[in-house]
């Protein structure tokens, strides 16, 4: 795999990851209206499946523990911090 193959990967997850969990904090859109908020959650967490399920086997095993055990703050950190 491509170095940049790798990268643009792990950006995408980091986007998908971030959407999810901005979604999942999003208190005034469930107040407002719960039915839209489950909805945004379904889909975020179904784009971020897909991805998750476009990553190459052997990501580093830290990372891939976080996202198996849905540990999405945890990957982000990950992610922004690799050395952390």
């Amino acid at each position: 795999m491509r170095i940049l193959d790798l990268v643009s990967d792990f950006l995408n997850l980091l986007s998908a990851l971030r959407q999810r969990v901005d979604i999942v904090a999003d208190h005034a859109l469930r107040e407002r209206d719960p039915s839209a908020h489950l909805d945004a959650i379904k889909a975020a967490a179904a784009h971020l499946d897909a991805v998750v399920a476009s990553l190459p086997r052997d990501i580093d095993p830290t990372l891939r523990h976080y996202l198996e055990r849905q540990s999405y703050s945890k990957a982000i950190v990950w992610l922004e911090e690799p050395t952390s």
